[in-house]
């Protein structure tokens, strides 16, 4: 198998909202996006020791190529807000200036400040991108990254 969809990490959200009072901040910049190739299956009910960066099905498939650092790159001035039962996260524009990336299928955003590297979210491209000495851009919808409603 490979990517067939985005979706948030629910053993994440679970230990932020249980006795394990996990602090994941989504207004830090130390949480990470980092680019993966299509040999990744995604797994959104997966433990939370295998929804980690660096772990589960997250330990290989990680891209490389000029221009990229393993671990990916920090977000950049990320909000989270609510309104209407709506929580909506959102944060700058991603990207890898001047880089050589082939086959990036999908990116995950994962709390790099905390030890476990926690998976947060992973978006699923629909198909692989690549850059040759050029920006590799993840443009986010004007919507937000992602929005979670409290209120169905």
């Amino acid at each position: 198998m490979a990517w067939s969809g985005s979706g948030l990490f629910v053993a994440t959200l679970i230990d932020v909202l249980d006795a394990t009072q996990l602090a994941v901040d989504l207004s830090s910049t130390s949480n990470k996006w980092a680019l993966f190739d299509n040999a990744v299956t995604p797994d959104f009910d997966a433990s939370a020791a295998n929804a980690a960066y660096g772990a589960g099905v997250w330990a290989s498939g990680e891209v490389s190529g000029t221009g990229y650092t393993a671990g990916g790159t920090a977000v950049a001035s990320p909000t989270l807000t609510g309104a209407s039962g709506v929580i909506t996260y959102d944060q700058a524009d991603t990207s890898w200036s001047n880089s050589t990336i082939t086959g990036a299928r999908g990116v995950l955003l994962y709390a790099d400040g905390l030890a476990g590297n926690n998976a947060i979210c992973a978006i699923d491209f629909g198909q692989a991108y690549s850059t040759s000495a050029g920006q590799f851009l993840i443009q986010w919808n004007a919507a937000g990254v992602f929005a979670v409603d409290l209120v169905p």
